[in-house]
């Protein structure tokens, strides 16, 4: 039967005799579950109440790591380590309530997301810059998802011309800030999510206090200085960037994550002139343009936080709303960026 090692301090908290146990079991999980059969205080360090194995352990077979569905033989020795800190560690994720688990339900009960990546959202941080087109759709579906804080950043009010797209705003909200208005929404979506407000411009001053505190920052902004700035931001604190933009019928999204692949700026190195750079003369937009753009950002800081599916790093995705496509475009890291290519990587050392 495999030989199965646990962490010295597993075996003093579940008060046994031994690290090492043979147990059956033909994979990483089933020796373990056969394991917590024989001695049940071990469950709960091992499982989540989902049956799920706990992700901060590292599954060791023969020498190398392995992961919970890898096959053991008769003669495979399987080691449990602890990441060593040297500090108290990372801390749990949050628990979910009863009335959490019966919200959340149709997302439990996704394979993909399970009880553990429930908490993993609501343990999650989201920075969504501007609540206009865009953040209006994202803001809304990411409380609704369970994104556990969600930080707004805009410094408009709410104007009777936004209602056409802008759906977190309503009539009786029209004059106030639109963080205060799109927060009375999110309230009535879902009362659950942290709401911290930022009546202010994000700017080279206040960035580098706000961004940091997030996981993730998403764009809801309708300029290129401000994106050029998350951009900037997002490189020097390694947080990712979900890139949204639209303009009349059209609009892009992308993913950019920090030191695994290209940034903003490797895909618009720099801005175009003001007299062909789009929304400049004409500020026109098809109301339910930015519903499809957002909903899609949406998606991908939603995956990015569960750690699953394909994003679309390295990859721009194009809707164009008069004909109903979308097609891709593939680019790479530029060597030569400056925000996050080679170049700046020499000046910073």
């Amino acid at each position: 039967m495999p030989k199965l090692t646990i962490p010295e301090i597993l075996m003093r908290v579940a008060t046994l005799d031994s690290r090492t146990y043979s147990v059956d079991g033909e994979t990483v999980t089933a020796s373990l579950q056969a394991l917590c059969q024989r001695h049940p205080q071990l469950e709960q360090h091992f499982f989540y109440d989902s049956g799920q194995l706990k992700e901060h352990f590292m599954l060791v077979v023969g020498g190398a790591l392995a992961a919970p569905d890898t096959s053991l033989s008769e003669a495979s020795e399987l080691e449990i380590l602890l990441a060593a800190s040297g500090g108290s560690g990372p801390p749990e994720l949050p628990h979910l309530s009863e009335h959490e688990r019966a919200r959340y339900a149709r997302h439990i009960m996704l394979p993909q997301v399970g009880e553990n990546g429930q908490r993993k959202l609501k343990a999650a941080k989201v920075l969504i810059v501007g609540t206009g087109g865009l953040g209006s759709p994202v803001s809304m579906y990411l409380a609704a998802a369970g994104v556990g804080t969600i930080g707004l950043i805009d410094f408009d009010v709410v104007d009777q011309s936004n209602l056409q797209r802008q759906i977190v705003h309503s009539v009786t909200t029209v004059g106030a800030p639109k963080v205060l208005s799109a927060k009375q929404r999110l309230q009535d979506i879902n009362d659950q999510p942290h709401l911290v407000t930022y009546d202010a411009k994000l700017n080279e001053q206040n960035a580098h206090d706000i961004v940091p505190k997030y996981d993730v920052i998403v764009d809801g902004c309708d300029n290129y200085e401000t994106r050029y700035l998350i951009n900037r931001v997002a490189q020097e604190y390694g947080v990712p960037y979900v890139y949204g933009a639209i303009f009349q019928f059209d609009g892009q999204v992308s993913v950019f994550l920090p030191g695994r692949g290209p940034c903003y700026q490797c895909l618009h190195p720099e801005e175009p002139p003001p007299a062909i750079a789009p929304n400049a003369n004409n500020k026109g937009v098809f109301g339910v343009l930015p519903g499809v753009v957002g909903l899609l950002e949406a998606t991908e800081a939603l995956k990015l936080i569960l750690g699953i599916g394909n994003l679309l790093a390295g990859r721009l995705l194009i809707y164009d709303a008069l004909s109903m496509r979308f097609r891709e475009l593939a680019f790479q890291k530029r060597p030569a960026c400056r925000a996050c290519g080679t170049a700046t990587a020499e000046l910073c050392h």
